[in-house]
């Protein structure tokens, strides 16, 4: 199997900001595996959250290319327990990899990603557009240059009831927030009541990663389901999640790629949990990563290439939240 690796740099149309970080550009890496005539495609952005650089994403990868061009036509099961021992450290690499895989393993089948898996899309929920912290005016802006059926809007400011307040003056979308762990229990408990207030649907990530105790107690007296996010990142994290969260985001790329997160789904709905997928800023290939996961979910972020000044491949097409599948088969990308 022949391993091609491609670095670029995506542009965003505005400057991103979430309660950590701020950003205009996303590297991002782009691996193709080609056999029998066959292209597959994955993605893994950088992210100095989880330290993860395109270099170290470059390395990683080029260090198991012998391994990778030895493997004939096992299932993507099979691939992804191949090459997981060897990237326990960069789940971002395993993911490229493993999509990659699973888009080649389709289209060698002559099937789409859903179909390889028996889907049905007949439900498949809408994607929030994302609206990073910025100045009220700002996001407000934002609002209106793209109507939208579902907002996530990210907070962690000292203004946070003031921003969700105006903008609800401006719009009468569903609401999701995203405090990216910028909360203590405190506040979360207090602003989830004036949130619901707001239309708010529910909070993701209020209180930092490993404070379970705070999860627990916001899980027992907000007024809002809490979705898990930095919470949840591998496979043991669901059950942990259980009753500290209502629901899990499960990100690709942190669990290292649609084997496993398929896996993580299956566990959630086992143990009631709301199920959702949610994406990093990333281009297309990525993106159509996740559209074909859609019937396994009641919500999904997958705005990430809308952020883009300019794309870097065509995939699924993305209006008003809804979801248009590719034509071709396996997730359908194709590189520009």
């Amino acid at each position: 199997m022949q391993l091609i690796i491609r670095a670029y740099d995506l542009k965003l149309k505005h400057t991103f900001r979430i309660s950590r970080k701020t950003i205009d550009y996303q590297p991002t890496v782009i691996v193709e595996l080609k056999k029998d005539g066959f292209s597959g495609f994955g993605e893994a952005t950088s992210n100095p959250y989880y330290n993860i650089t395109i270099p170290i994403l470059e390395n990683d990868i080029e260090k198991i290319r012998p391994i990778i061009e030895t493997i004939d036509n096992e299932t993507p099961e099979e691939f992804w327990t191949k090459i997981n021992p060897l990237l326990q450290e960069n789940k971002f690499a395993l993911c490229a990899l493993d999509n990659a895989y699973n888009d080649w393993y389709a289209r060698k089948q002559g099937k789409k990603l859903y179909q390889l898996w028996n889907y049905t899309i007949e439900n498949n929920p809408l994607t929030n557009y994302t609206i990073g912290i910025d100045s009220i005016e700002k996001m407000v802006s934002k609002m209106k240059e793209l109507p939208w059926p579902i907002y996530k809007i990210k907070l962690g400011t000292p203004e946070d009831i003031a921003i969700v307040t105006e903008l609800r003056k401006h719009s009468n979308a569903v609401f999701r927030i995203d405090a990216n762990c910028g909360w203590n229990v405190d506040e979360t408990i207090k602003n989830a009541i004036e949130l619901k207030k707001l239309g708010v649907e529910f909070l993701e990530q209020p209180l930092k990663a490993d404070d379970w105790k705070g999860h627990r107690e916001v899980f027992k007296h907000s007024v809002l389901p809490i979705v898990a996010d930095e919470s949840c990142i591998i496979e043991s994290d669901i059950a942990k999640c259980h009753n500290h969260f209502h629901g899990v985001n499960i990100k690709l790329m942190k669990c290292g790629g649609i084997t496993p997160g398929r896996r993580m789904l299956h566990e959630a709905k086992q143990l009631g949990l709301k199920t959702m997928i949610g994406c990093m800023t990333e281009s297309t290939v990525g993106i159509s990563a996740i559209a074909h996961l859609l019937p396994e979910l009641d919500y999904v972020d997958m705005d990430g290439a809308l952020l883009l000044e300019k794309d870097i491949a065509s995939g699924v097409i993305i209006q008003n939240g809804e979801i248009k599948y590719a034509e071709g088969n396996g997730t359908g990308v194709i590189l520009y």
